[in-house]
């Protein structure tokens, strides 16, 4: 069994393949104090649940932009569960070309999902990832990987608005009926969900005018359910892109399960 493991800033994705199939995924809290025994126990318990046991781990694949993450997984893996973990970085076989100017700044993360883009909806394309940053890549018609955008993630930006705004509390983040509100809590959903969506929606036109070409563009990341519908730009939502990303690496590198 390979378990695949995507740790972001915010959230930690964990899968459980068997060959091709994905058996179960779970998400938890990205913590930078977690210990090798604390993950190792999460684990246990949510392979558990779906009826799995953790000695059936003979793999690993690891995405992380969290360096204390990364060492701990790194950790669990080697004297825990005694394999060997693909932590992937810049330097890994992805069978991608890449066209940044310094190519370790590119986020494992990133490069995970451009992989799993190309092998599932082809090139060109464009990955947009919902995250503590929300994210584009470009991916050219040679399956190189030519660059992207960061910018704040929805939550990011949320939580700036009601830290500066003193008269505005949180709310919900989830679209309302309307882009027009018609209360102050619509209005500042609206402003966040629908604002999110136009600012990805321009990004993707002027990828592609960069690109030269149309492109498949696909939306994956924790947050991605919030303005799922309301980037027309949009064609394919996939919010387990990176576990599919890393079996895919995985098997380029290590091969078999």
């Amino acid at each position: 069994m390979l378990l695949g493991i995507d740790v972001g800033n915010t959230q930690t994705v964990v899968g459980a393949f068997e060959g091709e199939k994905l058996l179960s995924h779970w998400r938890l809290s990205t913590r930078r104090d977690r210990t090798a025994d604390e993950i190792a126990l999460s684990i246990a318990g949510f392979l558990n649940l779906s009826g799995l046991n953790i000695k059936d781990v003979s793999g690993m694949a690891v995405s992380s932009v969290v360096p204390e993450m990364t060492s701990a997984i790194v950790h669990m893996a080697r004297d825990i569960l005694k394999v060997e973990p693909l932590v992937v970085d810049s330097n890994t076989n992805t069978g991608l070309r890449i066209l940044y100017e310094d190519p370790a700044q590119v986020g494992a993360d990133r490069l995970v999902n451009a992989v799993a883009a190309i092998e599932r909806y082809g090139t060109p394309c464009i990955v947009v990832d919902f995250g503590t940053a929300t994210t584009l890549d470009a991916i050219n018609r040679e399956g190189d990987y030519v660059g992207g955008a960061i910018m704040p993630g929805i939550e990011i930006s949320a939580d700036a608005l009601f830290r500066h705004a003193a008269r505005l509390s949180r709310v919900e983040l989830i679209a309302p009926s309307s882009p027009i509100g018609r209360n102050t809590i619509e209005s500042i959903q609206a402003g966040i969900v629908y604002g999110t969506a136009g600012q990805v929606d321009r990004l993707v036109e002027l990828f592609k005018a960069e690109l030269g070409e149309d492109a498949a563009v696909v939306g994956t990341g924790g947050l991605s359910e919030i303005v799922e519908g309301k980037c027309r730009t949009i064609n394919e939502w996939d919010p387990l892109l990176t576990l599919e990303g890393l079996k895919i690496i995985y098997k380029r590198n290590k091969g078999g399960n």
